[in-house]
């Protein structure tokens, strides 16, 4: 019995597997990577047939170790892959480190190739590293972005959940793995099995790239007060170039004794204190997550002199920030930093 021209390619369609190949950088991030894999192999298992594949790559093909300590046989060296394959890379602690010459050369090698390139977690930085990231639309961890940013102007970088910027994809870490899978699957095989796949692990809101990665405000410092948030976002906001107290308070309609005493209730801590330390903490990542000189650093967190800056960071963090750099064992650049 023949068969149609049309239905021979429906079933072509639906014999179909495709392929994620995983890049397990050294000392990578699991929970990224699990939340990646496993929804594909809960698709197969629901759909029933495999729908999809992976295979787990690395520098010299044998063994790569993930951030706890936890060691993954690997499937592969750094070789050629099929075009059709989507190649992600999962990144982790000391990301700068691990992009290797010989991984940045396969990434580029790849991609020329027509394949789909993602980084997971703080994979994107070695593939904004690759210059696969110029000119596209991005995202990282929001712990990493300060450094980010400073290193790779030319890519436009968000503070979305994931990224898919056509043939590039990147998540900020975490489950957010899990959000772009879910897109995968439901691109490719519809809505109905993404549910499903989402309902077996029991996760009950499927996040889109239009959502950003940190929490609220108010849910970030335990309050829930419109105008200490608006405050707090301006200070956000305005790191490089500090507003005045008294500018903070006329622009949510308050007196500067107001706020001040907003403040106290509520974080038991003065507004200038508040400020500092959120200008300190850009300033740390900063200076553990790129070479900028620690003059660079000071001016871009609002400092106006180097001194002013050293002294207010050894109150803070009793250390200089001379010394912090020094103690992550790298002259001029240090290790990307990721807490989860």
């Amino acid at each position: 019995m023949s068969i149609s021209p049309r239905k021979a390619t429906q079933n072509a369609t639906e014999a179909a597997t495709r392929r994620f190949v995983f890049l397990l950088l050294d000392r990578f991030t699991m929970l990224a990577f699990a939340s990646a894999i496993e929804p594909l192999r809960i698709a197969n298992r629901v759909a029933g047939r495999p729908l999809y594949a992976w295979a787990l790559a690395g520098e010299g093909g044998e063994v790569a170790v993930c951030s706890n300590g936890t060691a993954f046989k690997l499937d592969m060296g750094l070789t050629e892959i099929d075009r059709e394959d989507v190649l992600l890379v999962c990144g982790g602690i000391d990301v700068q480190r691990a992009t290797t010459r010989g991984v940045l050369n396969w990434l580029r090698r790849e991609a020329r190739r027509g394949a789909i390139v993602g980084g997971l977690c703080t994979g994107a930085f070695a593939l904004a590293r690759a210059g696969l990231l110029d000119g596209k639309k991005a995202t990282i961890h929001w712990e990493n972005q300060d450094g980010f940013l400073e290193e790779f102007e030319e890519v436009k970088l968000t503070k979305s959940v994931f990224v898919m910027d056509g043939n590039r994809w990147t998540t900020a870490g975490g489950t957010s793995s899990l959000d772009l899978m879910l897109k995968v699957i439901a691109a490719d095989h519809g809505e109905d099995l993404a549910n499903t796949v989402a309902d077996q692990l029991i996760y009950s809101t499927i996040r889109t790239d239009q959502d950003t990665q940190r929490l609220s405000i108010p849910t970030r410092i335990g309050v829930r007060h419109p105008k200490l948030s608006q405050v707090i976002q301006m200070m956000e906001g305005n790191i490089e170039d500090p507003m005045s107290p008294a500018d903070l308070a006329e622009e949510v309609g308050m007196s500067t004794r107001q706020l001040e005493r907003l403040f106290r209730r509520y974080l038991n801590r003065s507004p200038k204190r508040y400020y500092m330390e959120l200008r300190l903490q850009k300033a740390r990542n900063l200076l553990m997550q790129t070479d900028m000189s620690v003059i660079n650093v000071a001016l871009a967190c609002g400092f106006a002199s180097p001194s002013h800056f050293s002294k207010c960071y050894r109150a803070h963090y009793n250390t200089t920030p001379y010394r912090e750099r020094g103690t992550q064992g790298l002259p001029g650049a240090v290790p990307v930093r990721l807490s989860i």
